[in-house]
């Protein structure tokens, strides 16, 4: 009575029934899935992610739009300065005046060019305290392009990597939330396969225990060997350490768990895997299909070869000439009143254009282009093999999952034949018709068959959740896999 009372007494405490102080959850796979899409860290690290490359989407299409500015810079000068004659000397004249102007400005950058497109309008006024004099100078209307020559084009390149690079955001933030659901069903299963562990240790020191006990009375009326009676004493010592092994680990298990869901508080877990599966198969053009229209690695090895090339054309641009051109037309004209200074205007131009060209530069110029170019021929080679990869990754993850919903149904089947078995031999070992090895080696089957069990479940959904990330297709439901963008 007295190991029936411990036995009891660890079958109410243990992990699996809550006290009376500690809050329970049951959780389905499907329940864990929606809590770590949420809660977890990994999906809230996803979703920052997603929201800065919103932004920097978000900043490069500003560069492609017109830009207003207002600028004013006032000055205060009350001292003595130098100030050269027109007889070409210098004199100390003390100067007290101040300064003031107000610019309006509209900029529009021009990508196929990389210049700039401007129109200003310009306010100046000086105010000479000293002499008691205030002069105004206007710029109406001043029309002005600025352009690098030779230069390298940054709105070009930009224009053609920043949207890819978007597209490559919002596919990775889909994608990372499968992979949330794929680790989570991992872990679903490691508390799962845990539990297990927990319950065939627990069952299996009742029945070592029970089998003890009954040993007893045999061996005293000597129908047993000492030989049996110690080996069952063995087993019986062996499931007692086998139950607080158990017990350590769910609660590691639970932890972990725990933790991966974004769960704070002290909340006792207890997973449930479903015992059926659905069977279906996934088509293996259409799962290629679908991984290349939806997975964000394409997108990531062609954004890499742009951004080679991108790189490529900036060297090259250094490496030779350079020249700014700078031109504006406009009207202006100075008055002693604000307005005399908007009466008849006068044209005005204004052109200025900067050459550089190196004549000596000991072949940095030329060895920083054959560097990008051969990056660019590197990372060509690189992105080949990895769409290579890519595609034989996705082809055998549906060879696997294809196969993988047979051996489920292999190992439940064997689980509830290895478990018929061991309740027939432990009759047989009652009733004197078997012996202790064939006893032991049921257990270790009904065991093992259990595990594989749950380990053939486990992957499954991590096959099957696998798939989802790298297709973005939902092959159960027939369906594209819709992700909520996240609030910004």
């Amino acid at each position: 009575m007295k190991q029936l009372y411990i036995v009891a007494l660890f079958i109410l405490f243990r992990p699996g029934t809550a006290t009376a102080q500690q809050e329970s959850m049951n959780l389905t796979l499907r329940q864990a899935i929606e809590i770590a899409q949420e809660n977890s860290p990994e999906a809230q690290a996803a979703r920052h992610t997603y929201r800065a490359a919103y932004w920097n989407f978000r900043f490069f299409r500003a560069n492609y739009l017109p830009s207003v500015t207002l600028t004013s810079t006032p000055t205060l000068n009350r001292e003595i300065n130098k100030i050269t004659q027109p007889d070409g000397t210098n004199q100390f004249i003390k100067q007290d005046q101040l300064s003031t102007d107000l610019s309006l400005k509209i900029n529009q950058n021009i990508w196929f060019t990389g210049g700039s497109l401007f129109v200003k309008s310009t306010t100046q006024r000086i105010d000479e305290f000293e002499d008691d004099i205030i002069a105004y100078n206007t710029q109406p209307v001043v029309v002005g392009y600025e352009q690098s020559l030779f230069g390298y084009n940054s709105l070009k390149w930009d224009r053609r990597i920043e949207p890819l690079r978007y597209r490559e955001a919002r596919k990775a933030y889909a994608e990372a939330l499968e992979l949330v659901a794929s680790q989570t069903s991992t872990l679903f299963f490691n508390l799962a396969t845990a539990q297990t562990n927990l319950d065939i240790a627990t069952s299996n020191y009742a029945s070592a225990d029970t089998l003890y006990r009954y040993a007893e009375g045999r061996y005293n009326i000597g129908t047993i060997t000492e030989n049996e009676m110690l080996q069952l004493e063995i087993n019986k010592l062996t499931e007692e350490t086998n139950m607080m092994n158990a017990n350590i680990e769910v609660e590691d298990e639970m932890q972990t768990f725990r933790s991966f869901l974004g769960i704070n508080r002290e909340v006792h877990l207890r997973v449930v895997p479903e015992d059926s599966i659905p069977q279906f198969e996934i088509p293996l053009q259409e799962a290629l299909q679908y991984a290349f229209q939806h997975s964000p690695e394409p997108d990531t090895y062609e954004r890499r070869k742009l951004e080679s090339r991108s790189a490529l054309a900036s060297a090259k641009a250094n490496a030779g000439l350079k020249a700014d051109l700078y031109v504006q037309f406009g009207l202006s004209q100075t008055g002693n009143k604000f307005a005399d200074s908007y009466r008849n205007p006068m044209n005005q131009q204004y052109a200025s254009i900067g050459i550089s060209l190196p004549i000596l530069d000991w072949g940095r110029g030329k060895g920083r282009v054959r560097v990008a170019r051969s990056n660019v021929d590197l990372v060509d080679t690189q992105a080949e093999q990895g769409i290579k990869d890519f595609e034989l990754n996705v082809c055998k993850m549906v060879r696997q999952f294809n196969l993988q919903a047979y051996r489920v149904t292999v190992a439940a089947k064997t689980d509830r034949t290895a478990e018929r078995r061991h309740e027939v031999a432990r009759r047989l070992y009652i009733l004197g018709k078997s012996t202790i090895l064939d006893l032991n080696a049921s257990i270790t089957e009904k065991d093992t068959a259990r595990r594989n069990y749950i380990t053939a479940l486990k992957t499954y959904w991590s096959l099957y959740y696998g798939l989802r990330s790298m297709t973005g297709y939902d092959f159960l439901r027939k369906a594209e896999i819709s992700c909520v963008v996240p609030k910004l």
